[in-house]
């Protein structure tokens, strides 16, 4: 890891109405508009998408560096977020998430390892670390 502190920068581009374009420079460009919820059209990332993705996202990249510094051998994760938008204290925003993480191993690893390291990481995803609605994690490892 490079010394801290880390910036990121994303430039997002539009006009009056449509998409939105964002840029960090050396990543393919996602196009983002409001959800359908906000009265935007099907088939688009959203912002409240791309927040509750950068949880799921982060939570695999840090389990994946303490399952390695733990040295748990693993085969698949699959980890999805929800996350609730709903009006707190008269403004919008996320009230809750909840990842759900379910692990594959093979038969001869300790489950209650597995389970401790899936623990670790979202005590350590940065993303839910930079958030102020709480966070719940529910966990499956399935051999």
């Amino acid at each position: 890891m490079q010394p801290l502190p880390h910036n990121y920068v994303v430039t997002a581009r539009s006009q009056q109405e449509g998409d939105i374009v964002l840029d960090q420079g050396s990543a393919t460009r996602l196009i983002s508009n409001a959800p359908p919820g906000f009265g935007g059209p099907e088939g688009y990332w959203s912002p409240e998408d791309l927040f509750v993705g950068a949880v799921a996202d982060c939570f695999i990249l840090t389990f994946r560096a303490i399952a390695r510094a733990s040295k748990l051998e693993w085969q698949a994760l699959e980890c999805s977020a929800d996350g609730v938008l709903d009006k707190a204290d008269g403004k919008l925003q996320f009230t809750g998430l909840t990842i759900k993480a379910a692990l594959t191993v093979s038969a001869d690893v300790d489950a209650a390892k597995a389970e401790r390291v899936l623990h670790k990481a979202e005590e350590n995803c940065l993303v839910t670390n930079s958030m102020k609605c709480p966070v719940s994690l529910e966990v499956t490892v399935r051999n």
